[in-house]
C-alpha cells in the first residue's frame, strides 16, 4: 500500500483517490455500483423523517463480533500491513489515514484510522475530529464508540460521507441529542469536555457510550452528539420473527437505518425504529 501525503487537505484530492480505487479495486467498484442500486424506503417517527437502506455489504458491519476474544483473534483490518493491497490512501496530520470505505453506505464514504493501532477512544482526538470535519467540508465526518457501533473498537478511526445523504443535516430534532455550534474551536473542545465529562461511566468503560457527527459550513462548526445507554437493541438478540438484525451506529442515529437481510427492509416500521431508539 502506499499513500500519498498532503498538507492542506482538498476536495479535488479526495475525488481523485475516489476514482483511482473505483477503477483499480474491484471490491470497492463493485459494491459501490451496487450502491446505486439499494433500495430505500422512508418512514416516519414522531413527524421526523427516517429512512431505511436494504444494504446486504453491510452484513460485515452489523454483525460483527467486538467481544474481546474475537477481536484478539483476527488480524485488526484497519493496520495498514491488513489492508487489501489495492487500497491506497492519503496522509492526514502525520496521524491518519483517509481511506475509500468498500463497504459503502453514502455514495461517497471514507474510513480515516489512526495511523497507530490504539483504542476506540475520543476524548484527546476531538480536535482532530474538528480539524477533519474543516478540510473536508464536503462530508459530514462522524465517530462511532466503542460500544456504539464501531466494528473495529482496537483501532481508532474516524468515518466521512458526503453532505446531503443525512436527514439530520436538515432536522436536528431526531432525537433528543445534544447539538452545539460554534465558529471558535476551543469553545467547542471546552464544550465537549463537559458534557464529556458530564456523562455517566460504567466502571468497565473508559469513555462514555456516545455516536458523534460534525461538520462545517457558513464558517463554523456543527457537533451533534448521541449519548447511548445500550449498544444493541433487543431485537437484535431475538429469535424468529422478533428479530430485526440492527446494529444502531451513527449513519442510524443520523436518519438512515442500515439492514443488511431484506427480511429486516421488508418489515421493519415506525414503531421499530421507536422502539430501538427509545431503547438505546
Amino acid at each position: 500500500m502506499s499513500n500519498s501525503r498532503i498538507d492542506n487537505m482538498a476536495q479535488t484530492e479526495v475525488r481523485r483517490l475516489f476514482d483511482e480505487q473505483l477503477t483499480n479495486w474491484e471490491l470497492a467498484r463493485k459494491n459501490y455500483q451496487a450502491l446505486e442500486k439499494v433500495e430505500i424506503k422512508t418512514l416516519f417517527v414522531d413527524d421526523c423523517v427516517y429512512k431505511v437502506q436494504y444494504n446486504p455489504s453491510r452484513i460485515v458491519s452489523s454483525a460483527a463480533k467486538v467481544d474481546a476474544q474475537s477481536l484478539s483473534e483476527r488480524k485488526c483490518f484497519l493496520c495498514a500491513e491488513n489492508r487489501p493491497p489495492e487500497q491506497r490512501g492519503i496522509l492526514f496530520n502525520e496521524r491518519y489515514t483517509i481511506l475509500v470505505n468498500p463497504y459503502p453506505i453514502f455514495p461517497r464514504h471514507l474510513t480515516i484510522p489512526a495511523v497507530e493501532h490504539t483504542p476506540q477512544l475520543i476524548v484527546s482526538r476531538f480536535g482532530d475530529m474538528l480539524d477533519l470535519a474543516k478540510k473536508l467540508d464536503d462530508f459530514i465526518v462522524f465517530y462511532n464508540g466503542p460500544k456504539c457501533g464501531a466494528s473495529a473498537p482496537d483501532h481508532f478511526h474516524f468515518q466521512a460521507g458526503n453532505k446531503g445523504f443525512l436527514p439530520i443535516e436538515k432536522n436536528r430534532n431526531l432525537l433528543n441529542i445534544i447539538t452545539f455550534e460554534s465558529n471558535n474551536k476551543d469553545e467547542l473542545l471546552d464544550r465537549f469536555r463537559q458534557i464529556s465529562n458530564s456523562l455517566p461511566l460504567l466502571p468497565e468503560d473508559d469513555e462514555p457510550m456516545l455516536n458523534i457527527f460534525a461538520w462545517y459550513e457558513n464558517r463554523k462548526w456543527i457537533v451533534c452528539l448521541f449519548p447511548r445507554k445500550k449498544h444493541r437493541p433487543a431485537c437484535y438478540f431475538a429469535e424468529g420473527d422478533a428479530n430485526l438484525l440492527i446494529s444502531p451506529a451513527a449513519v442510524d442515529l443520523g436518519g438512515v437505518f442500515i439492514t443488511p437481510l431484506e427480511k429486516d427492509f421488508l418489515k421493519i416500521t415506525s414503531k421499530d425504529i421507536s422502539q430501538i431508539l427509545a431503547e438505546i
